[in-house]
């Protein structure tokens, strides 16, 4: 079976592995992976939106729904024996179109303030409990904490490149929906409540996230702190980019509308997990061959 190494940091590689390491099951984490990340907490932005606010579905049936989405994802990537891009990358798109519903049903209500043209309901059941963004992030980001704690009282690691148990694979999901969860109300309270704007909250996170980059050279900050931090950045990022793809122009997006930003995302997506999965093929080392040799 294939045994390679996986890389851990926000944009660099790890050391390679010496014989008899474990099974890769996560991706190396470079300047794609965080490209792949985007792309795909960007989808699971607009795409959430599509069932909960076009489709009129609502945010907690859509939750429900795409949480059970997410458990089978999840699932079918716990079952692999190796790292597959297409399975890795659909539980990331799980994650962040539940995490967009999620956010939606912790923060808003049913108002006008969050409701458009004159309707006073949104999908059956309820309709929100309407803590608000500072208040969601405040609870979120307790959960995700309790969550790493829980982690470091496990004695398992913190390095990408090292998880191999179900339990620590149950780590990482559960603190990667969270923080998906996380990162959404962090970029609609950059959006809609900061006065930002979508642009100006782009600019932000893209700046904080410049700045993890810088410190990735400070040997002080360990890379896993860095990926963790950068990996909820990520997630208001694509939620202000999916914002500016979808709402109209009068709010200062581009109306494209959930259907279209999300075809063209679910596009490119795909294209960038057939070509991850390619090169994963590639570079695989090929299986030994076992059997005598010419002369024996």
């Amino acid at each position: 079976m294939e045994r390679q190494s996986v890389t851990t940091g926000v944009g660099g590689t790890g050391a390679p592995r010496v014989p008899g390491s474990v099974m890769k099951k996560l991706p190396e984490v470079t300047l794609a992976f965080w490209v792949m990340k985007i792309a795909a907490t960007t989808l699971g932005e607009t795409a959430g939106d599509l069932f909960a606010q076009t489709l009129r579905l609502g945010y907690f049936l859509t939750t429900v729904a795409l949480f059970l989405i997410f458990v089978v994802t999840l699932v079918v990537q716990l079952r692999s024996s190796h790292y597959n891009p297409f399975f890795y990358w659909t539980v990331i798109l799980s994650t962040s179109m539940a995490g967009t519903t999620m956010s939606d049903f912790m923060n808003r209500d049913a108002s006008a303030k969050y409701l458009s043209s004159g309707a006073t309901k949104l999908g059956w059941g309820p309709q929100g409990l309407g803590l608000g963004y500072p208040a969601g992030a405040a609870i979120l980001i307790s959960i995700l904490l309790v969550i790493f704690l829980a982690w470091k009282l496990s004695g398992m690691t913190f390095q990408i490149r090292d998880i191999v148990t179900l339990r620590g694979e149950a780590l990482f999901w559960s603190a990667i929906l969270v923080s998906n969860t996380l990162g959404t109300s962090m970029g609609d309270f950059l959006s809609d409540s900061s006065g930002l704007g979508y642009a100006g909250g782009a600019l932000l996170v893209t700046g904080a996230l410049a700045v993890l980059v810088v410190l990735m050279k400070v040997p002080a900050v360990p890379n896993v702190v860095l990926f963790w931090i950068a990996f909820v950045l990520t997630r208001p990022l694509g939620a202000t980019a999916g914002d500016f793809l979808t709402k109209p122009a009068a709010k200062g997006g581009l109306d494209l509308g959930t259907v279209g930003s999300s075809a063209v995302l679910a596009t490119v997506l795909v294209v960038l997990m057939a070509y991850a999965q390619a090169r994963e093929r590639r570079t695989a080392p090929a299986p030994a061959v076992e059997g005598h040799g010419l002369a024996d």
